[in-house]
């Protein structure tokens, strides 16, 4: 398969002498954005040519981002345009907004189809979200970027997805990785063959049991690393060994809580440069746990690899393609004076990601399942706890799931 373009086979000289170019240029260009100014204002761009000048520079949480906006909405200060100048506003939960663009591959999510066999002549089916996040129009900008066609189809809906799939012939399915699954059970309940052949998923763990059943039925299914406010961060290649990091994006693996880069090798968070020129978050904390993987892919890609999802810095947790944080548990119990403590349980059932939410009250009985469902935006499966039973760790919510 060829590359998408030369940038991803440089060699390391290259790339290195590429990036003391680049890094000026966009910590330039991210002090003309009015926080980044604030945050910015006693660095000269000129002098941070590498990494270890970039590593010195401070790090922008999600919380920090969250608090700029609510002080200077929609956008906190930190994009280089006025909102009107957007194509796109979107809402992730927080509520945090994030902007969008048609021109191009804004997200450069083309990059990972292409890298995925997706291409011309193929049809993709869109699951991912079209309502308020940017998920669906990032996989959609994807696809135009390799001269795909695409099938809008959003989520849920599980029988007309089907319909659309066979009516239409799509050849690949874009989405969070358990949607699939519900979408072949149901054609096998309509007697129905798929003509999907590839599948592109985020958004989601992608489990090794499930890789594997979709390949038992001709699938092959890649994974990409992104987020609503960074785009495409690292993606698999045909190599399957770890996830290229993206050219538009320089990723550092830091000691949690610091801006301090660990060894090659040990796990820490990922804080992330974008070099996209509208939104230049500079070291940005993703709160996700990675690893640097040694040397290059055999896919002849050179840019750093690193392994992929590991988990989280802190205790929020993606459960259905969604994440849950401790302050959405906090509101939980704050609604009801009787729950004195509440734990949230991801786990896996069969191939899907199930929820449990333990709650420590004396109340023999209760309907919880509104305020469940208004507070951590998932449905999940009550279990009212003995006073005194939960652990008295700190934790509030837990991942059982097994990632191996």
């Amino acid at each position: 398969m060829s590359h998408y373009d030369d940038q991803e086979t440089r060699d390391h000289a290259a790339r290195a002498e590429a990036l003391a170019t680049v890094l000026p240029a966009a910590i330039g260009r991210a002090r003309t954005a009015p926080a980044l100014a604030r945050l910015l204002r006693d660095v000269d761009p000129a002098k941070v040519t590498d990494r270890d000048a970039l590593a010195r520079l401070p790090v922008i949480r999600k919380s920090e981002l969250s608090a700029a906006q609510k002080r200077q909405p929609p956008f906190g200060g930190f994009t280089t345009r006025l909102p009107s100048e957007f194509d796109h506003v979107f809402q992730s939960p927080g509520p945090i907004y994030e902007p969008g663009r048609r021109d191009g591959d804004w997200w450069r999510l083309g990059r990972f189809l292409h890298a995925s066999g997706v291409g011309r002549g193929d049809i993709v089916q869109n699951c991912f979200g079209y309502h308020l996040t940017p998920a669906g129009m990032m996989f959609e900008s994807g696809a135009r970027a390799v001269d795909a066609a695409v099938l809008p189809a959003g989520v849920g809906q599980t029988e007309l997805q089907v319909r659309a799939a066979v009516d239409i012939g799509t050849t690949c399915y874009a989405g969070t990785p358990d949607f699939l699954k519900v979408i072949l059970d149901r054609a096998d309940q309509m007697n129905e063959r798929l003509s999907f052949t590839r599948a592109v998923v985020g958004g989601g763990a992608l489990f090794p049991s499930l890789r594997e059943l979709y390949a038992d039925r001709g699938i092959v299914t890649r994974q990409c690393y992104a987020t609503a406010d960074l785009g495409n961060i690292a993606y698999e290649s045909e190599a399957l060994e770890g996830m290229i990091v993206d050219e538009g994006v320089i990723v550092e693996i830091v000691r949690p809580g610091t801006g301090d880069p660990v060894p090659d090798g040990e796990v820490g968070e990922v804080v992330v440069t974008t070099l996209n020129p509208d939104y230049p978050l500079i070291r940005f904390a993703t709160g996700d746990l990675s690893a640097v993987m040694p040397g290059d892919s055999p896919c002849g890609r050179t840019n750093m690899r690193i392994k992929g999802w590991m988990g989280r810095a802190d205790q929020t947790t993606k459960i259905k393609g969604m994440f849950v944080r401790p302050e959405q548990v906090a509101a939980l119990v704050a609604r009801h004076p009787e729950i004195a403590r509440a734990r949230v349980i991801a786990d896996r059932q069969g191939e899907m990601d199930v929820m449990t939410v333990q709650l420590e009250t004396a109340a023999q009985g209760g309907d919880y399942d509104a305020t469940i469902m208004d507070t951590l935006k998932l449905r999940g499966q009550v279990q009212l706890m003995a006073p005194g039973s939960l652990p008295n760790d700190g934790r509030v919510i837990e991942d059982r799931r097994n990632y191996d």
